[in-house]
C-alpha cells in the first residue's frame, strides 16, 4: 500500500514538473492554442494577441471600436514563415498590433471564402496578391488597407499610421472602406443570361486558337515563369485534342506532361509534385507539396495513359499515389493536406528545398560507378544546377537516347537508374523532413479521391481502388453530418468548420466516379443528396448560380460566386458538370436546365480567356457532341463495365447492375443469361450488344 502511495506521488509530482516545463517553455500563448490548424498553431505562441475567425471577434472589435488586423496565410507558405519571424514574434512588433489591434490569424485552406474577399480587396487596392495577406479592417470586416510580405520596420510604420489615421479621420477611412466593399460586391455579380445561344463548337474552336498563343510548344505550358502546373488546363485540351481529332493540340498536351513529369517539378526520388516552377524549364520548383495538386494530375496523368499508353504517364500515376500513401495518408483513411516547402539543412537551419536537392560531391559518393550514367540521365551540369551548390534533377532526353549514348538497353537503364533512385531515398530519408500540415480538408479529399479512382479506371491496379473505397468511407463517416451537410475540415477526431461549394463539388464528382467503377448505387446515393443539400442552401435564384457559402452560415460584405477556374477548378463549373451527369441518370429532375443555364451565364468570357475557364469548355462539347449514357445488365456487368471504362470516353457516363434496378437506365432492360450493354443518348438506345468492344463501335 505505502509502495503504491509513494508512486502516486512520484507522478503526481512529475506531472506537475512538466506542466511548469511547459510554461516555461513558452514565453507567449495566445488563443490559437485551442484551434486544430497546424498553421494556426504554428502563430500559438507569437507575443501577438492572436484570435481565431469568429463572429464573436467580429463584435468584440465592434464594441472596443478597434481595427481589424487579418492576417492570412497557410502552413506551406515559406513567406508567411519568414514574416512570422521578423514581425509577429517580436515584442516591440506585438506591442504595437496589440495595443491598436484585434488581431486575427487566419488559415486560408480552412477558410477560403474569408481569404477570397480579402484577396480581391487587396488586388484592388494594389493591383496584386499574395500571401501571407494581410489586411486592415474597419472592425465589421470591410477593408481599406492591404499588403503581402512586409519587413519589420515597415510594418511598424504602417501601422502606427494606420492607427493614427483611425483616431483623427475616421469618416474618411469609412468612405473609403465602404466604396471598396461596394466593389467588391460590383465585381462578384453574374448577369443571368436568357437569351443567348449555347456556344458553339465553331466559338470553342476560335477560343482555343487565341489560346494558342500563350502556348509554350517546346517547353510545355505557358510561355511565361513561374509555371503553375494547371491541370484543367491540360485536361480540357486532352478532351478536346481527342473529341475534335485535333493533333497539334495532343501534340502540345503530350510536350506539356512530358516536360512536367521529366521536371524539378517532380519529385523523381520520392514521387509526388512541387507546387509549381519559377522558371520556364520546370526546374525549379516552390517546393511546397499540396495534395490538390497530386490528385488532380493523378487523374490527368491516368487520362494521359488511356489514351497514349504512354509508360511515363503511367509511372507518374504510380509514383505519385505512393508519395501521397507514404507522406500523406492517415490512418483514418483521410489525407492531410500538404508538405513545407522549408526543411532544417545540414547547419540546422530552415531553408527551402533542404530535403530534396543534391550536391555533385554528394551523388558522387553514394552512386560511385554510376555517377556518369545518373549524371547524364538527371543532368548534374549548368542545365540541373541550382544555386550555390545545389542541383535540382531534371530531365531532358528520352530513355531511349540515354540508352542509346550509354549502349544499353531501355530495360537495362531503367533498372539502373531506378536503383540509384532508391539509394538517394534510402539516404534523404535520413535529412530532417518537412513539416506536414495534417488536418484533412474535405474538398482535396475529393480530389485525391477522383484521382485514386481514375487511377483505378485506366491503370486497373486493385490496390487504388482499395484506397479509393477507405478514404470515400473516410469522408462519409467523420465529413457528412446528419443532416446531409458536410465539414469543410477534421483533425484528430473534430471537426468546426462549415462546407463550402466546393467540397460539395469535389465529394459528389468523387463518389459519382466511384460509382462509375464499382456500380455500387451507395455512392451514387451519396453524391445525389449532396447535389440535391447543394441546390437547397447553396443556390442564387437570381443569377441561377450556386453561392461559394451556404445560407446556414454568416457571410462576410458579400457571398461570392466563384467561376474562373484556377489552379483548382471553379466551385461552380465542377458543380455545373455534375449536374450536367446527374441529369443523364435522372431526367427528369431540374439537374440539366441548371447546368444549361449556369453555362450560358459565364460563356460570353470564353472567346477572350479559355485558359480562365477550361473546366467550363467541358460542357461546351458535352453540348455539342453526342454524350452517352452506357448501360450493362447481366450476370457479368462488373467484368463488361471494366473492359468500357478503361477507355478514355469523356463524354459518357457508365451504369450497370446485375439485374433491373430503380435507375431509368437500367429498368426493363435485363435478359436472361445474357450480359448485355446498352449505349444510349438521352434515353434513346441502340441495339443492345454482347460485349464491350461492340459497345465502344456505337459511340
Amino acid at each position: 500500500m505505502k509502495k503504491t502511495v509513494f508512486f502516486i506521488l512520484i507522478t503526481i509530482a512529475a506531472l506537475s514538473c512538466k506542466q511548469k516545463s511547459d510554461e516555461v517553455t513558452h514565453k507567449h500563448t495566445n488563443a490559437l492554442i485551442h484551434e486544430t490548424s497546424p498553421y494556426l498553431l504554428q502563430h500559438a505562441h507569437n507575443p501577438v494577441n492572436w484570435e481565431a475567425w469568429s463572429p464573436e471577434v467580429l463584435e468584440k472589435a465592434q464594441k472596443e471600436d478597434k481595427l481589424l488586423l487579418i492576417s492570412i496565410g497557410y502552413a506551406a507558405c515559406h513567406w508567411c514563415h519568414v514574416m512570422e519571424k521578423e514581425c509577429f514574434e517580436d515584442e516591440q512588433v506585438a506591442e504595437i498590433m496589440n495595443e491598436h489591434f484585434i488581431n486575427i490569424k487566419i488559415d486560408r485552406e480552412e477558410r477560403p471564402d474569408v481569404d477570397q474577399i480579402y484577396m480581391d480587396a487587396i488586388q484592388m487596392i494594389s493591383g496584386q496578391g499574395g500571401w501571407p495577406l494581410n489586411i486592415v479592417a474597419l472592425p465589421d470586416g470591410r477593408p481599406f488597407w492591404g499588403a503581402t510580405y512586409v519587413p519589420k520596420y515597415n510594418w511598424i510604420k504602417s501601422l502606427e499610421q494606420l492607427a493614427e489615421l483611425y483616431q483623427k479621420d475616421k469618416p474618411r477611412i469609412t468612405q473609403y472602406a465602404s466604396d471598396l466593399a461596394n466593389g467588391l460586391q460590383a465585381i462578384n455579380l453574374v448577369e443571368n443570361d436568357k437569351d443567348s445561344e449555347l456556344y458553339s463548337l465553331e466559338q470553342l474552336d476560335s477560343a482555343v486558337q487565341h489560346w494558342t498563343q500563350y502556348f509554350d510548344t517546346y517547353l510545355g505550358g505557358h510561355k511565361r515563369a513561374p509555371k503553375f502546373m494547371m491541370p484543367n488546363n491540360w485536361g480540357f485540351l486532352l478532351h478536346y485534342a481527342t473529341a475534335v481529332d485535333k493533333p497539334e493540340i495532343m501534340e502540345f498536351v503530350d510536350t506539356t506532361l512530358t516536360r512536367m513529369a521529366y521536371g524539378g517539378v517532380y519529385d523523381h526520388v520520392g514521387g509526388g509534385f512541387s507546387r509549381y516552377a519559377v522558371d520556364v524549364k520546370w526546374h525549379v520548383p516552390h517546393f511546397e507539396k499540396m495534395l490538390y495538386d497530386n490528385g488532380q494530375l493523378t487523374s490527368l496523368y491516368a487520362k494521359a495513359y488511356a489514351v497514349t499508353k504512354n509508360n511515363l504517364y503511367k509511372d507518374v500515376v504510380t509514383e505519385t499515389i505512393a508519395f501521397v500513401q507514404e507522406e500523406l495518408l492517415d490512418e483514418s483513411g483521410g489525407f492531410h493536406s500538404s508538405l513545407d516547402a522549408d526543411s532544417l539543412d545540414e547547419n540546422e537551419k530552415l531553408e527551402e528545398g533542404a530535403y530534396y536537392v543534391w550536391t555533385k560531391e554528394e551523388l558522387t559518393r553514394l552512386l560511385k560507378d554510376d555517377f556518369g550514367l545518373f549524371q547524364a540521365y538527371f543532368n548534374i551540369d549548368s542545365y540541373g544546377h541550382w544555386e550555390e551548390e545545389n542541383y535540382v534533377l531534371i530531365r531532358d532526353k528520352s530513355d531511349e537516347e540515354i540508352a542509346e549514348k550509354f549502349q544499353m538497353t531501355v530495360p537495362e537503364l531503367r533498372a539502373k537508374i531506378n536503383e540509384n533512385l532508391v539509394l538517394l531515398k534510402k539516404e534523404r530519408n535520413k535529412r530532417s523532413r518537412p513539416r506536414l500540415d495534417d488536418k484533412i480538408l474535405t474538398s482535396w479529399n475529393g480530389l485525391m479521391l477522383k484521382g485514386l479512382v481514375d487511377a483505378y479506371r485506366y491503370v486497373g491496379n486493385e490496390d487504388y481502388l482499395d484506397l479509393a473505397l477507405k478514404n470515400a468511407a473516410f469522408i462519409e463517416r467523420e465529413m457528412i453530418k446528419e443532416d446531409g451537410s458536410l465539414y469543410r475540415n477534421h483533425k484528430e477526431g473534430k471537426s468546426s468548420i462549415n462546407a463550402f461549394l466546393d467540397d460539395y463539388a469535389t465529394v459528389i464528382n468523387a463518389y459519382f466516379s466511384l460509382y462509375e467503377v464499382t456500380f455500387d448505387e451507395k455512392w451514387l446515393d451519396l453524391a445525389k443528396s449532396l447535389l440535391d443539400y447543394s441546390k437547397a442552401h447553396f443556390f442564387d435564384g437570381a443569377s441561377e448560380m450556386f453561392f461559394y457559402t451556404s445560407d446556414e452560415d454568416q457571410s462576410l460584405i458579400r457571398r461570392t460566386i466563384e467561376v474562373d477556374d484556377n489552379v483548382i477548378s471553379s466551385s461552380n463549373s465542377m458543380m455545373a458538370i455534375n449536374l450536367y451527369k446527374f441529369h443523364k441518370l435522372y431526367p427528369d429532375e431540374i439537374y440539366g436546365t441548371l447546368s444549361t443555364q449556369m453555362l450560358k451565364n459565364v460563356q460570353k468570357d470564353f472567346d477572350r480567356r479559355a485558359q480562365g475557364f477550361s473546366n467550363w469548355l467541358h460542357l461546351v462539347l458535352f453540348q455539342n457532341q453526342n454524350f452517352y449514357e452506357i448501360a450493362v445488365l447481366g450476370e457479368d456487368y462488373q467484368l463488361m463495365g471494366q473492359q468500357i471504362s478503361k477507355e478514355y470516353v469523356p463524354n459518357s457516363v457508365l451504369v450497370g447492375s446485375p439485374k433491373d434496378s430503380s435507375l431509368e437506365l437500367l429498368k426493363n432492360r435485363t435478359v436472361p443469361e445474357k450480359t448485355l450493354a446498352y449505349v444510349c443518348i438521352e434515353g434513346a438506345c441502340k441495339l443492345p450488344v454482347t460485349s464491350a468492344e461492340k459497345a465502344l463501335e456505337q459511340l
